[in-house]
């Protein structure tokens, strides 16, 4: 997580556009059979695991990679770095209500940071109006929750337009964030259980978690 942190800060400090991606393995299955998501992915200026599904395949390739960086777990942090440094972060995407509520949520946190929201559209015709909000702003660290892929896309297509230093896919971490999806208990997050809390909670998730067979097949099949 620190490591992810100072990477960040390097990155807003360097300016420009830079895409942080927090992939699973849905991510690396999908990039085999989506070319589009797979070149958005590969010009990442930073990628990190989200979830013990990569972290493992890592490992076995020989990475040494301590532990997974979730969005959910990066966010708060990501806030508190922000407010200290005194920049701007952006809040888009996720379901009514949802952005104004962790927005309202991290300023009684952190009274410092100056944090903006809008819940926009992934939709390309709304794009227009979505840069204008963000570029109004100028943020520099945006979090994207429009869920995957087309929170990546979207950063791709559209939020290279409004140069944020810093743009991240956070997918659904601003309804765990609120409390409006539960997470696993701790003890199942550290055994990297969190996905069968999940389905538990959500068994529409099962066509989506459906892959992650296949993707433990492909990992044990690479040397």
């Amino acid at each position: 997580m620190q490591s992810a942190l100072n990477r960040i800060e390097k990155l807003v400090e360097a300016g420009g556009h830079h895409l942080v991606a927090t992939v699973n393995p849905e991510f690396v299955m999908r990039a085999h059979s989506d070319l589009e998501f797979a070149r958005v992915l590969e010009s990442a200026d930073l990628c990190l695991p989200d979830g013990s599904g990569v972290v493992w395949a890592a490992r076995r390739q020989g990475c040494d990679m301590p532990g997974p960086v979730t969005g959910v777990d990066l966010i708060p942090q990501l806030a508190e770095l922000c407010a200290h440094r005194g920049w701007r972060l952006f809040l888009l995407g996720a379901g009514p209500g949802v952005a104004a509520e962790l927005a309202g949520r991290l300023k009684v946190e952190l009274p410092d940071l100056d944090v903006d929201l809008y819940e926009g559209s992934a939709d390309a015709a709304a794009d227009e109006e979505t840069v204008r909000r963000v570029a109004d702003f100028r943020p520099h660290v945006l979090l994207v929750a429009f869920g995957a892929p087309k929170q990546e896309l979207w950063i791709d297509r559209a939020g290279r337009r409004v140069e944020v230093p810093v743009a991240i896919g956070v997918g659904g971490s601003f309804d765990y964030l609120t409390g409006r999806v539960p997470r696993a208990p701790g003890w199942m997050r550290r055994a990297g259980l969190e996905w069968m809390f999940r389905l538990g909670r959500q068994p529409w998730r099962v066509r989506r978690m459906a892959v992650l067979p296949l993707f433990a097949a492909r990992v044990l099949r690479e040397r």
